[in-house]
């Protein structure tokens, strides 16, 4: 069966590949459009397998809240590199995942690729591939999170360096969107260890304390005072750890004079309810993972061996 150019046209839409793989396609098909978009996607299928062991560190950090039931979702999708982060396809891409995870409520990341993918009647594991060979680069969906209770509000930072999504219970009928946002900023921008001082746990204590005994032990102002003092002055010293590691003890970033539960407090009395923080989740893209180094000089002269 002949091709004409504008079929090529057409099969490059439908599936975002390059011109002459389209052509490719058509050919090794006979013209046949639906076993040309089966042949890509076979294609993309190996393309998908030598790029999985590329390192995925860059990507983007989503949250969105759902204008009618109130769901929150964060997500973060890793690419290769920051060019690709930006690009249109692999934003839309991120978005409809977090959009996944938002109507469907996956319990894994296992569990997220087998829901559909929106718009499609294919499995997000099934498009995964695609994605892949039409983005050309290696894409991994590295987690997510979610909160169906209470009042969730998300901010993305700097175009989706960090998400942060912030839950809230919000009492008196009250719009807390823009007290969500501000403690949302807060943990952008701190990312503090505890959202509370009471969940600092007594390990986490014991060794503040060791630290700051051991700072008096080599002071020699203080070296000579009783242990039994040198302790009782470190569990003073705490609430300076506390403002530096607890989101709610912290100073507020936009008003030093009070502390973000102060901030809450007063900001929610103003508008004639009350505001108590329940839950935050903060991703930051690339986080943790351990970026491969390149040796390009290594890289090329491998290449050139190879062909002798």
């Amino acid at each position: 069966m002949a091709f004409t150019a504008a079929d090529v046209k057409k099969l490059r839409e439908m599936t975002n590949v390059g011109m002459m793989d389209c052509k490719k396609a058509l050919t090794e098909t006979d013209g046949d459009m639906d076993k040309a978009v089966e042949w890509l996607r076979e294609k993309g299928l190996a393309k998908a397998a030598k790029k999985a062991d590329r390192i995925a560190a860059e990507g983007m950090a989503y949250a969105t809240v759902c204008d009618k039931c109130g769901v929150g979702a964060i997500v973060e999708v890793n690419c290769e590199t920051d060019f690709c982060a930006k690009s249109a396809p692999f934003v839309e891409f991120v978005k409809e995942i977090c959009q996944v995870v938002l109507t469907d409520n996956p319990a894994t990341v296992e569990a997220l690729k087998d829901c559909k993918y929106p718009g499609t009647e294919l499995k997000v594991s099934e498009v995964l591939p695609e994605k892949v060979m039409s983005i050309g680069e290696n894409l991994q969906i590295r987690r997510f999170a979610r909160f169906d209770k209470n009042t969730s509000v998300a901010y993305v930072h700097a175009g989706g360096k960090i998400a942060v999504l912030v839950n809230l219970a919000v009492e008196g009928g009250i719009d807390a969107t823009a007290i969500g946002k501000d403690i949302a900023m807060q943990i952008a921008a701190l990312n503090p260890r505890f959202w509370d001082k009471s969940l600092v746990t007594e390990d986490v204590i014991a060794e503040e304390k060791k630290v700051l005994v051991a700072q008096m032990d080599n002071d020699p102002k203080m070296a000579t005072k009783p242990q039994q003092v040198k302790e009782k002055i470190a569990t003073g010293k705490l609430n300076k750890f506390y403002e530096e590691n607890c989101l709610l003890q912290q100073a507020f970033v936009k008003d030093g004079s009070m502390s973000v539960e102060q901030y809450m407090a007063s900001a929610a009395k103003a508008l004639g309810g009350k505001v108590t923080f329940v839950d935050a989740v903060r991703f930051e893209k690339g986080e943790g993972i351990e970026k491969k180094q390149e040796d390009f000089a290594a890289e090329v002269a491998a290449q050139m061996n190879a062909g002798h």
